[in-house]
Formats: C-alpha cells, structure tokens, sequence
C-alpha cells in the first residue's frame, strides 16, 4: 500500500476489512451454537487466519488518521459473552493454553483462553463494524487498525498459534501413529 491513501483506496480497504470482520464473527457464532462439530478447532483456524489477513492489511496501510482525531460516538457495543460461553463450552479440553505477550519485552509465559481471545477479538471487530454499517469507513479503518495494534492483533495471533499447534499435534500424531502401524515388525 501506498504512503497516501485517497478516500477510494480507503473505502475499498474498508470494504475487504467489512467482508472478513462479517465472515469472521459469522464463522463465530456458528461454532459458538455448535455448528462445527467434529471440525470445530480447524474451523476456527481458518476464521482466525482469515480475520488476520484483514489485520496484515492494515499493519501494511498508512496510519488511519481521523478528522480533528476524534472518533464518533456509536452507542454500546452488543453483549458477547453467549458467544464466549459457547466457545468456552465447546473447547473445554483445549481453551486454557499458555502464551508469551510479547517476544520481545516478556520472557514469562501469561495463562489464556482460546474462548476469551476469540471473543475479545470479536469484540474489537464489532466496534469497527458498527462505525462501517453507519457509512463512516474511514472510522471504521481508524478504529479496526488502532485495535489492531494495540489489542486484537495479538490476541488473534496468539489464538492463530494455539490452534495451529493443536491442529498439527492431532494431524501430526495420527501420521505417526500409521507410519508406526504400517513398519515392519
């Protein structure tokens, strides 16, 4: 992305942003609800994967700058915590996974949940969303690229690596598991 973005570059980023935070908090819900069943942790993959794609975008864009820097007002964001128990509920045996905040500055690992970043991500996502659905794109952008780096950024891409690591530990196992059966003895 350029160094100066015009008004039509920004309404197009913040259209592909719009398009991956809906998916994004559709996918969601519907693992949340139990939609996913036996796929539920590669479905959540793909979903964190492709909301961070959106934030990668915005890492790579010119700062968002707003308009006298102030944000406008849009009301309460919505109550997520159906969304966080239904998670919590059907990622029991893996949601508490240990992390390490900052690989540059931290050298202890910090407890998390799977289920409390998805939706903290979510979270921050909405509240963009809410600013886009009011035709303010250029807030939404502002305020998606500002969360990114100070907040949904890393809790997705924490939640990326905890998923990725139980996706490829059960593939990886199971491929041992048939090399180990098919050896000669």
């Amino acid at each position: 992305m350029s160094d100066t973005n015009s008004p039509q570059d920004w309404d197009a980023l913040a259209e592909r942003v719009a398009c991956h935070v809906d998916n994004y908090l559709d996918g969601l819900e519907a693992v949340a609800r139990g939609d996913g069943g036996t796929h539920t942790i590669p479905l959540l993959l793909l979903e964190v994967s492709q909301v961070i794609l959106a934030g990668a975008q915005l890492g790579a864009s010119a700062d968002v700058i707003l308009p006298d820097n102030w944000e406008p007002e849009v009301g309460d964001d919505p109550d997520l915590d159906s969304i966080r128990q239904g998670l919590a509920e059907r990622l029991q045996a893996m949601d508490e996974y240990v992390e390490v905040f900052d690989p540059y500055k931290d050298t202890e690992p910090t407890s998390y949940r799977l289920s409390d970043d998805l939706v903290d991500v979510a979270s921050d996502l909405v509240h963009g969303l809410r600013h886009y659905n009011q035709d303010r794109p250029l807030e939404a952008l502002w305020w998606w690229q500002y969360s990114y780096f100070n907040h949904w950024g890393n809790h997705a891409g924490a939640a990326l690596r905890a998923l990725h690591a139980y996706v490829s530990n059960a593939r990886l196992s199971v491929a041992t598991e048939a090399a180990t059966e098919a050896a000669p003895a």
